[in-house]
């Protein structure tokens, strides 16, 4: 059972409301990880571009999702990993690489770089060696993808934490932490 309530759009705020409408039109669907923090129309909003524009970047789709799952089960986040596991399928990540992302490998070298850059992230807390980061930048990324890797790490953590927090009921085909780990 959820610790935080989800929102109901017929009685939430109209600034939650607005942002419920933007979520349900990017997603087709309310999550319930979106009617979660619309208790925060500020926090939802930040959430709501956060996706939005990420979703248009360097690291989009495949890359970004396989991202997710490797710091969502790096946090032990049981709602994110399994709804990035579903949203990684609909990007066309094969079986194999959504189950390998949950420990930061891939058959795609870019997602590989990009995990394995995210997890040092979430480990070092953003201390990431020189040896580290030169290990990325040889496995081609550049600036631009680095800083891309430290905003998904950003994101994911935010909605981890949330919905560790919140113990948000999952809505998506769910992926138990033991099989993850």
């Amino acid at each position: 059972m959820s610790r935080i309530q989800l929102l109901d759009p017929a009685t939430a705020s109209p600034a939650a409301a607005e942002q419920l409408a933007i979520t349900k039109q990017a997603f087709g669907t309310v999550p319930n990880m979106f009617a979660t923090v619309a208790h925060s129309p500020a926090a939802h909003a930040a959430m709501n571009g956060f996706f939005a524009a990420l979703g248009k970047g360097a690291l989009a789709g495949k890359v970004g999702e396989q991202v997710a799952i490797a710091v969502a089960h790096i946090n032990g986040c049981q709602y994110c990993l399994s709804a990035h596991t579903a949203i990684g399928g609909m990007h066309r990540v094969s079986e194999a690489n959504l189950e390998s992302a949950r420990h930061g490998d891939s058959d795609d070298p870019m997602a590989r770089a990009a995990m394995g850059l995210a997890l040092e992230i979430v480990r070092t807390r953003g201390r990431v060696s020189d040896s580290a980061l030169a290990h990325a930048r040889l496995a081609g990324l550049d600036d631009a993808a680095i800083v891309e890797v430290v905003a998904h790490v950003a994101l994911n953590v935010f909605t981890n934490y949330l919905n560790n927090l919140a113990q948000t009921t999952i809505d998506f085909p769910v992926i138990a932490l033991e099989s993850a780990a």
